[in-house]
């Protein structure tokens, strides 16, 4: 019976994978207008009928839609997301160099808005009613009610421009040949506003989710029997009630991340930060659909590779889950 759940949750998931990487197959193609002609649209060439005809077959849209996706696919699985047409670069070299510097970013905000969120959500929730509560949630409230679009503009031209404390764009000094530590400080420097926004903007939604939690929790009559039984508040406080108030936390994990991918695109194009977001932002406004293609490609396998783990992960952290079956 586990391995018949384990199996059906891989058949669930793979078909998954099928559906989206057809879709992302097939949305370009059905998009109105020539495709050739909307690949080189920008650029400072005449299409004549011969390199029309070449370019047709070049990028294989002389064969029927089903051959194009086996070719597609077989591409995929040899780890090949096509050619950058506008930057005459391997679409796959390119995601590579840019994917780093985003998980840098989003791996650290992740952790920091986490740690941030879980404490003052349990704090809060623990002094439920009494002035910092009060204050931290209408002050939580306060700051998830701006797009993280606007904090990074403001944090942009507070720190930025107007004091000169830490760069305006980039993920490392341009042309410096810094290594060891100077190279490691030069790229925190950089990270610094970027990580800032991302994560002050995440931090509210954590908070209010494991507070809310957190109040359900304390009032499970386990609580009052560790009360009962002389136990330090402090240790209830973090042992019993919000070991099980982080179950819904770890639930949203999945959900989370695309959120962040989806920020991160804001946030690395305001701040030129070289990631997957800023590249993103180049692919469209240069047509690439190549590009375009291949970086959604990889943000929804990150994606549901992290909701796999979850899903394996989720029973040995709670054993009282038991899939529906």
């Amino acid at each position: 019976m586990k391995w018949n759940r384990k199996a059906k949750m891989v058949t669930v998931y793979l078909f998954t994978i099928i559906f989206l990487v057809f879709l992302n197959f097939l949305l370009p193609r059905l998009l109105p207008g020539d495709a050739i002609l909307s690949m080189y649209s920008g650029q400072e060439i005449i299409i004549t009928e011969q390199m029309y005809n070449e370019l047709v077959i070049l990028h294989g849209l002389d064969k029927p839609l089903y051959e194009q996706f086996l070719i597609y696919l077989i591409q995929l699985a040899h780890g090949d997301l096509g050619y950058s047409y506008v930057f005459h670069a391997s679409t796959t070299d390119m995601i590579l160099a840019a994917l780093p510097w985003t998980m840098l970013l989003v791996v650290t905000s992740f952790v920091l808005s986490a740690i941030a969120g879980i404490i003052l959500g349990v704090e809060s929730s623990w002094r439920r009613g009494g002035k910092f509560d009060r204050s931290l949630l209408v002050f939580m409230l306060f700051i998830d009610g701006i797009p993280a679009l606007a904090i990074g503009i403001i944090f942009l031209s507070v720190f930025s421009l107007k004091f000169g404390w830490f760069p305006t764009a980039g993920a490392m000094t341009a042309y410096s040949n810094a290594e060891g530590i100077a190279h490691i400080k030069d790229v925190l420097i950089h990270l610094v506003l970027p990580l800032s926004t991302l994560t002050l903007s995440q931090v509210p939604g954590d908070y209010l989710l494991v507070r809310n939690s957190m109040l359900l929790t304390i009032r499970e009559p386990f609580i009052l029997t560790a009360r009962a039984k002389g136990i330090k508040e402090r240790r209830i406080k973090y042992f019993h009630a919000a070991r099980n108030a982080f179950l819904p936390f770890f639930t949203r994990i999945g959900i989370r991340l695309t959120y962040v991918l989806t920020g991160v695109l804001f946030i690395e194009t305001i701040f030129a930060y070289p990631g997957l977001g800023f590249l993103t932002y180049e692919a469209i406004s240069n047509r690439d659909l190549p590009l375009i293609q291949g970086i959604l490609v990889v943000s929804v396998l990150l994606v549901l590779m992290v909701n796999i783990i979850i899903d394996l992960f989720y029973k040995k952290i709670d054993p009282r889950i038991e899939y529906a079956h």
